[in-house]
C-alpha cells in the first residue's frame, strides 16, 4: 500500500533536517538558519529552542532530558542545558572528513555520529570516512570505518534483547547494519538492505533506474525503516533484505529526512526541499516539513 494524501505541517523554512518525535513534539533543525525547531503538531507553530551558528544538524537526547545537538561546520556535538545555554559536549573535528552531519543516541547516552567524509559542498570526489561514538561523559573514539556517508541513522531491538544500530550509507546506496556490543562497541558489519535499485514506483511515475540515495531514516514497529530517497523525491518503507514495502512521492521537492511520531505514532514527518546546496538554499524559504498518516506507528 502507498499513502497518498500529504499534508503540509511547517513551512517558509530555509533547510530542515533531522527531524525527530520527543516530548510531544517534532524537533526538527533549520541548518542554513542556525535554528533548532521545536513544532506543534496541531498548529504547526515552530518555537526556536537553540540557536547554533555552526549550523544545526543531527539531534538526539541524553536519560537525562539534556538535547544533543550537531554544529556541522565546526565540527562540535553541543549540549543543551537545562538553563538552554550550549555547551562543548565534544569535539569531533578530528574524526572528520567534512562537515559533521546526522545522529543516533543510545538508551545509555551514547551518540554515534556520521560525517561527509568529503567537502560535498566544493564537489570532492566522495571517500570513505568514521562513525565516531560519543559516550555520555564526552569521549569520543571510531565505532566503524570505511562508511561512505554515515547519514541517518536508527537502533533497532534485536534477538536476546540486544540492539542493531543501522545507518543509511548515501554513496553506497544501501542501509548497513551492526550489533551494538554491552560495552557500546559496534560488531558484526553487514548490508541490511542493498538499494542500489531503484525499485518500487508509485503509480503514474516515470521509471527511473538510478540507485536509490538514502538519506535521513527512521524505524516503526514492525522493524521496517522508512528511507528519505533523495534521487527520487520519496520516502520509502524497506524491510531487512532491501524488500520495498510502500512509497510516498513528495513531488517535485526532494525527501532529505524523515522521523514517525504524533500522538498515536502513525504520522510520518517528512523533510523536503528544492536541492541541498548551500549556496542555492541559503537564501530561499522554500524547506517545508509534510505529513501522512501510515499504518504502522513509530517504533
Amino acid at each position: 500500500m502507498t499513502p497518498t494524501h500529504v499534508s503540509v505541517l511547517l513551512e517558509g523554512r530555509s533547510f530542515l533536517e533531522g527531524p525527530r518525535w520527543y516530548a510531544g513534539r517534532l524537533w526538527v533543525s533549520d541548518l542554513y538558519l542556525g535554528e533548532v525547531l521545536a513544532v506543534d503538531p496541531a498548529s504547526g507553530s515552530a518555537e526556536v529552542v537553540a540557536e547554533v551558528p555552526g549550523q544545526p544538524s543531527g539531534l538526539g537526547w541524553l536519560p537525562d532530558g539534556r538535547m544533543l545537538v550537531v554544529s556541522m561546520l565546526d565540527r562540535h556535538l553541543l549540549r543543551q542545558e537545562p538553563t538552554g545555554d550550549l555547551a562543548l559536549h565534544a569535539d569531533l573535528a578530528g574524526f572528520c572528513g567534512g562537515h559533521l552531519n546526522d545522529l543516533v543516541v543510545d538508551e545509555h547516552g551514547r551518540a554515534y555520529a556520521g560525517n561527509f567524509g568529503f567537502d560535498l559542498m566544493a564537489g570532492e570526489t566522495p571517500r570513505p570516512t568514521v562513525l565516531v561514538r560519543v559516550d555520555p561523559d564526552g569521549t569520543t573514539s571510531v565505532a566503524a570505518k570505511d562508511l561512505m556517508f554515515p547519514n541517518g541513522s536508527v537502533i533497532l531491538p534485536a534477538a536476546g534483547g540486544g540492539r542493531t544500530l543501522v545507518v543509511a550509507e548515501t554513496f553506497e546506496n544501501r542501509l548497513t547494519a551492526f550489533d551494538i556490543a554491552g560495552d557500546g562497541a559496534l560488531v558484526g558489519q553487514r548490508i541490511w538492505a542493498d538499494l542500489s535499485s531503484g525499485a518500487l514506483r508509485a503509480p503514474g511515475l516515470p521509471a527511473d533506474d538510478r540507485p536509490t540515495a538514502p538519506d535521513g531514516i527512521c524505524a516503526d514497529a514492525e522493524g521496517a525503516i522508512w528511507v528519505a530517497d533523495a534521487f527520487h523525491n520519496r520516502v520509502l518503507r524497506v524491510r531487512e533484505g532491501g524488500e520495498v514495502r510502500e512509497e510516498v512521492p513528495t513531488g517535485v521537492e526532494t525527501a532529505y529526512a524523515c522521523a514517525l511520531g504524533g500522538a498515536d505514532g502513525h504520522t510520518l514527518f517528512i523533510c523536503t526541499a528544492r536541492s541541498f546546496l548551500d549556496d542555492e538554499r541559503r537564501a530561499t524559504r522554500e524547506s517545508r516539513v509534510l505529513t501522512c498518516r501510515v499504518d504502522i506507528p513509530a517504533a
